[in-house]
């Protein structure tokens, strides 16, 4: 079993045992997430196919997020952010804007690329890099910024 998945379980214990419902649901969410993509594929998940169903979740969490925020909904919203918030200790420390300007950097360096044509090629080849530290549209616009 991997690491991360028993990192869950014994959260959702702790959870259980501590009597913080909305933590407990919000993992048991993110198990069964988990579970649902390990039955389509008849096999177990490496932690990074996990992470990037928690990136993928995290993602969902922070669109309800805003679109409570902007039609009014605060108690929605603080909602959202709390599973924001439990999903986020899962997964890596998201790089800063600098860490990832260097790695764009490094990477226009390798392959090469003078014009915005290729931002696809350098956006692809750092989330590559950066493996679910940073979100694709941040890459992308840091991407655009350098090529431009």
């Amino acid at each position: 079993m991997s690491e991360l998945f028993s990192k869950l379980q014994e959260e959702m214990k702790n959870a259980l045992k501590g009597g913080e419902k909305d933590k407990l649901s919000t993992i048991r969410m993110l198990i069964s997430e988990i579970k649902k993509v390990q039955i389509d594929s008849k096999r177990d998940l490496t932690d990074e196919e996990m992470m990037s169903i928690l990136q993928k979740y995290l993602k969902q969490r922070k669109e309800a997020y805003s679109q409570y925020i902007s039609a009014g909904r605060e108690n929605l919203a603080q909602k959202e952010l709390f599973e924001i918030e439990v999903v986020q200790k899962f997964l890596p420390q998201p790089m800063s804007e600098e860490e990832i300007s260097s790695v764009v950097d490094e990477v226009i360096k390798e392959l090469g690329v003078t014009s915005l044509k290729d931002m696809g090629k350098v956006v692809k080849a750092v989330l590559e890099r950066v493996k679910g530290r940073a979100e694709g549209s941040l890459v992308s616009k840091i991407v655009k910024e350098k090529l431009s």
